[in-house]
């Protein structure tokens, strides 16, 4: 079984990924969405922790051979870097969503040196927006950011614009198509919704999806 597979079956599974697409979720920017995510979830099982850090590991050793430290995104990257940097003996930090407002003021927790090639440790990527910004306070602190190694990813356009823009890759253990092809095969979600999901990645604030499950 694919790497891709087996992560989205563990993450249905303990409901870190969870799709209701007749009664949607409100996101805080007040969009409808058929799917909730919550992978600080894996944290509290040990066998799903297992397959995500040991994966983000392999991920990381095939495709940024180079990196020579990883940083986490504040909060939820925080813990999957330290246990992956763990299994891959590599230094590892983290950067907050802005610098403290007291003491050394750090906005970037643990050694960075100037020209150290890091790879950014992330959890979910929906808009692709706050994992940028850590690129970007990686990147003026004097990092040399190699890419971005993430749990979960939406696959939405704004993301992946918005990557490309910053000229950074994201690689990702699962995505948003395979854990509704696997999420459909396994009945947490009817076949014919599949389409309903796809419709609502590829445009959020468009709501038209939510009609075609009307009966």
């Amino acid at each position: 079984m694919e790497l891709e597979t087996i992560i989205a079956k563990d993450l249905l599974r303990i409901g870190a990924v969870f799709f209701r697409p007749n009664e949607p979720f409100i996101w805080a920017s007040g969009i409808k969405s058929p799917v909730y995510c919550d992978n600080r979830l894996t944290l509290s099982e040990p066998s799903v922790r297992r397959d995500v850090e040991n994966g983000l590991a392999t991920l990381i050793e095939r495709n940024y051979p180079d990196a020579q430290a990883l940083m986490g995104t504040s909060t939820a990257g925080i813990a999957h870097a330290a246990i992956t940097a763990h299994i891959l003996n590599l230094p590892m930090g983290y950067v907050r969503g802005g610098a403290k407002d007291h003491g050394r003021q750090n906005r970037i927790e643990g050694k960075l040196e100037p020209g150290q090639r890091v790879v950014v440790v992330e959890d979910l990527i929906s808009t692709g927006g706050s994992v940028i910004e850590v690129v970007d306070a990686l990147r003026e602190a004097g990092a040399e950011v190699l890419g971005i190694a993430s749990i979960f990813t939406y696959g939405m356009s704004k993301s992946v614009e918005r990557l490309a823009e910053s000229n950074v890759k994201n690689l990702s253990l699962t995505n948003f198509d395979v854990i509704a092809r696997v999420a459909a095969d396994e009945g947490y979600i009817k076949p014919e919704d599949v389409a309903r999901l796809i419709a609502f990645r590829n445009k959020p604030s468009d709501e038209g999806w939510i009609a075609g499950g009307a009966e």
